[in-house]
């Protein structure tokens, strides 16, 4: 990690931008590469990381970006400060300044980062509320600290939460889903675990090193057959079974002709970690 993006992720004020390898740095959150990793820090520290409407234009030029670099094989996502992100912002809703624009920029963003060729990692602390939980359905992988609290209150505005009434039942199953999104109700880390909401819990003190460890351990596997995996997994809820047998045959095909696999191949025979391109 950069030693601007370590600075931001312990809650620098939000003037500050990154300035690492001459990327774009925008106005409500910033991003770097380091080798294959991408990492994304929002940092509008001062309003728990609201998503406002620049925050949509922001991040739609961000997820663009990223799904073009093509060495980039993680994509890693927090949230400066104390808090992830609490959702949309409240004080521009509140004095009618989010338009249905708003909704349409931010579903095609997560809809990038769900379907993009990366694994996608979401770390959590504090608050994953609206919008910043509707982000984390739309990963691949959430980790949360242990004093985590996330879910998805828009009901209390008399708003729907987004495709979080897509994406939260492939995770918890729809009576859970009903249950959060109908109520508004949030829950804690272990519980979001036991939910399947979250993927790992980890000690608050520890976030950043657990955090890190996590990243290494998906890159260390990341090849050709990881994104199709991704790829295919993706349309577990959506094609019939024979749709789906012809999509994996289609995608085993090129998985097991492309470098990756011959390298793990070759690595097996050397006894040694395979190194994939």
């Amino acid at each position: 990690m950069t030693r601007e993006l370590e600075n931001l992720t312990a809650g620098s004020p939000d003037s500050i931008f990154l300035e690492a390898q001459g990327m774009p740095q925008l106005e409500t959150m910033g991003w770097a590469t380091d080798g294959k990793v991408a990492r994304v820090v929002f940092h509008r520290t001062q309003l728990l990381n609201a998503m406002s409407n620049q925050a949509t234009i922001d991040i739609n030029t961000i997820v663009d970006a990223v799904a073009q670099e093509e060495d980039v094989r993680v994509v890693v996502i927090t949230g400066a400060g104390r808090s992830f992100s609490t959702g949309i912002d409240l004080k521009q809703l509140s004095t009618d300044q989010i338009e249905m624009e708003y909704h349409h920029r931010w579903e095609r963003a997560l809809r990038i980062l769900e379907t993009m060729e990366k694994v996608v990692i979401v770390g959590i602390q504090q608050y994953c509320l609206g919008g910043g939980l509707q982000l984390a359905l739309a990963a691949d992988i959430r980790v949360a600290a242990d004093n985590a609290i996330l879910g998805l209150p828009a009901i209390k505005e008399s708003l729907i939460p987004g495709l979080g009434t897509y994406r939260l039942a492939h995770y918890v199953g729809l009576g859970r889903a009903k249950r959060l999104i109908l109520s508004g109700e949030n829950v804690n880390a272990s519980d979001a675990y036991a939910m399947g909401l979250v993927d790992y819990v980890v000690p608050l003190a520890e976030f950043e090193t657990r955090l890190e460890e996590i990243v290494q351990q998906y890159l260390k596997v990341c090849s050709v057959a990881t994104v199709k995996s991704k790829t295919l997994t993706n349309l577990s809820f959506q094609l019939d079974y024979d749709a789906f047998l012809k999509k994996y045959f289609e995608l085993q095909e090129i998985a097991q002709t492309s470098e990756d696999h011959f390298e793990a191949r070759r690595a097996y025979r050397e006894k040694r970690e395979p190194v994939y391109k």
